[in-house]
């Protein structure tokens, strides 16, 4: 392990606070490292192994493709591709297109790039979009600016314009901020890095019908929250509402790096042939391996363990662990917890020595995002560990 942590600090940028551990080898809900000791993953990459990991039937599909077809461009049409497309948009808007990159980052940046394509053709010269304080949209440098978090945007001034941050969950901020230049709404359902906070029923759909009324656009990240995690396929059909623009990633690849940005049709046709691109967005391997995810996602109905499983959890959480913490919040199996005390980061070690792996946001707030095939087990000794920890600390 102290070999392979003194090459990491040596030739890498850096870029991570990283954990002292190096992992070898995933099944299941469980990680191991390089000792052999066996982990209870509590955080799933962030999101990401949702199916847990190296599902057999999703290294079968990957292998398969592997040795049939790795690349070709884009200007050349795949089998995978094109049924991920129909997939994809049949569990999401149902009417719509795609666009395949390989991140959320780019997802977003594809949907922010889409929204003023829109904005432009239908006569707004520099359209504006409305996004929400705390929020998290990636890292690239746009999204650094769309996102709004102070700390985070500071080291890289000037940032690119053409984003305005509101109040979340403040439905008279929102509209107060709105000007002839402003053209859509960009929000997460749930803001996961900023804390875990839901978005209100009642603010959403207003934000909804603000964007009808104003001819606006409204774009939902779901790079964490899609994909079964609340109970639903995606958040905000929670909600009783559609975006017009829906980013995913995460775990859509359940490892693989790939990212999508959905859109209505009346949207999507705003993009005209090489207005967009990306090299190896929606790749053969990685296509044919999300086709699998969903697949297994549909047949097993991840999205209503998710929501029973939540609950659970949730509930254990509040029986435990009512003495160390002030709040529960999430959806399904996004949770997070606000501690009493700011420990959480010492929380994170401490709960990793005794084998379980959990994340902290800022110094109070300790997130689940485990593996959608965690059983009532699993929570059981996730939480009797973190139990532990709290009461040691």
């Amino acid at each position: 392990m102290n070999k392979i942590i003194e090459l990491d600090k040596k030739y890498h940028m850096n870029t991570y606070a990283r954990l002292p551990v190096v992992f070898v080898k995933g099944n299941g809900v469980y990680i191991y490292d390089d000792k052999g000791r066996k982990y209870l993953d509590f955080i799933s990459g962030l999101g990401v192994v949702n199916l847990g990991h190296s599902p057999k039937a999703i290294i079968d599909v990957a292998k398969g493709q592997l040795d049939k077809l790795t690349h070709v461009s884009n200007l050349i049409y795949t089998k995978p591709q094109a049924l991920l497309g129909e997939k994809l948009i049949g569990v999401s808007l149902k009417n719509g297109r795609v666009f395949f990159a390989n991140s959320g980052a780019e997802a977003n940046e594809a949907a922010v790039k889409l929204l003023r394509r829109w904005a432009k053709i239908n006569g707004t010269a520099k359209p504006e979009i409305i996004t929400a304080y705390n929020s998290f949209h990636g890292r690239t440098l746009k999204m650094v600016a769309a996102s709004g978090q102070v700390e985070k945007q500071k080291p890289y001034e000037p940032l690119p314009p053409g984003f305005k941050h509101v109040k979340y969950n403040d439905i008279a901020a929102l509209k107060k901020a709105v000007n002839k230049s402003t053209t859509g709404v960009m929000l997460e359902v749930i803001q996961g890095e900023g804390g875990v906070y839901c978005a209100d029923k009642k603010y959403l759909k207003e934000v909804a019908e603000l964007c009808r009324k104003k001819g606006m656009l409204l774009i939902l990240d779901e790079v964490q929250t899609g994909l079964c995690r609340t109970g639903k396929f995606f958040a905000y059909q929670n909600y009783g509402i559609k975006p017009d623009i829906l980013t995913v990633a995460k775990a859509l690849g359940n490892g693989l790096p790939i990212g999508a940005a959905i859109a209505s049709n009346k949207v999507a046709s705003s993009f005209k042939k090489g207005d967009h691109g990306s090299t190896f967005g929606g790749g053969p391997v990685v296509s044919t391996v999300a086709l699998k995810v969903l697949d297994i996602m549909k047949k097993k109905e991840l999205h209503k363990k998710a929501a029973q499983m939540g609950k659970y959890l949730s509930e254990l959480v509040q029986d435990e662990l009512s003495g160390h913490i002030t709040d529960i919040r999430g959806c399904g199996l996004m949770i997070g917890l606000q501690l009493k005390e700011e420990v959480a980061a010492k929380v994170v070690k401490k709960s990793l020595e005794k084998g379980l792996i959990i994340n902290n946001i800022g110094e109070s707030i300790i997130r689940f995002l485990p593996p959608l095939i965690i059983s009532k087990k699993d929570c059981q000794n996730a939480v009797k560990t973190l139990k532990n920890v709290l009461e040691e600390l």
